[in-house]
């Protein structure tokens, strides 16, 4: 594997499982010092270890990044452990108020924003001003297939991830001549654990209808994602920003 990360701090949230986890291991054995962040405490202080225990460089900090407190202390604890941050996997998010518009209620909807879209405004707001200061570096969020079409049941998280497009590429043109690279991931179904916990009843037959969905034929794993967030994440792509990338298997193009 490519040392694309030698002497490259990135920071990672939602970063305890799936994707997010797939990617600070993906980093970590690149040669970056990986940044882990999460709500569970033993959970990320044990990802960190086994990290470490196969020969990477990680530290896990808890944090609720939907608090802008905890995610402005996230990124001051990263830049203080290693001196500097050069980029960023902002992957927290789940559909958490599913049912029609009509019956969503309020609290719950304001939640579902806070846990999608306020996390990843949050994060940039102090992201950037870290990466500018190490000269510049790379963000990437992670927005989702619903950030560019509509799903019927799932109204606060599509139009949570289409705000995460949209912040995405408002910021990308804001921070274009500074050095900082802001890109949206438009991923559709992986198989991570909070998928398969979000399968119902009849997780088997919802598990074939979600992968027929798909015109490859099955979901994604989460090392597929984190080989495309590490590309972005990299110095491989200085002529990317503001872009909504589809790695999906055809979904959206379907």
């Amino acid at each position: 594997m490519s040392a694309r990360f030698v002497d490259k701090v990135i920071l990672i949230t939602g970063a305890t499982s799936g994707m997010g986890l797939a990617t600070a291991e993906r980093i970590a054995a690149e040669g970056g010092r990986v940044v882990l962040a999460a709500r569970g405490k033993d959970a990320g202080e044990a990802r960190a270890a086994a990290i470490r225990a196969a020969g990477g460089e990680a530290t896990f900090v808890p944090a609720d990044v939907t608090v802008e407190a905890e995610a402005a202390d996230l990124v001051r604890q990263a830049v203080e452990r290693y001196g500097r941050l050069d980029g960023a996997f902002n992957n927290v998010g789940a559909a958490t108020a599913p049912g029609p518009v009509t019956a969503v209620d309020g609290d719950a909807w304001r939640a579902e924003l806070a846990l999608n879209l306020d996390s990843v405004f949050y994060g940039l707001k102090y992201q950037i001003p870290a990466l500018q200061a190490a000269g510049g570096g790379s963000i990437v969020n992670n927005a989702s297939n619903v950030s560019v079409t509509g799903m019927a049941g799932l109204a606060a998280y599509s139009a949570a991830k289409h705000g995460v497009l949209g912040l995405t590429r408002s910021a990308a043109l804001e921070t274009a001549t500074t050095g900082v690279r802001i890109n949206a991931l438009v991923t559709g179904g992986v198989d991570t654990p909070l998928l398969r916990g979000n399968l119902g009843p009849a997780p088997d037959e919802a598990l074939r209808a979600t992968e027929a969905m798909h015109p490859v034929g099955r979901i994604g794993r989460p090392d597929e994602i984190a080989a495309f967030a590490a590309f972005l994440l990299s110095g491989e792509a200085p002529f990317i920003t503001g872009a909504a990338l589809a790695i999906d298997g055809g979904l959206t193009a379907a």
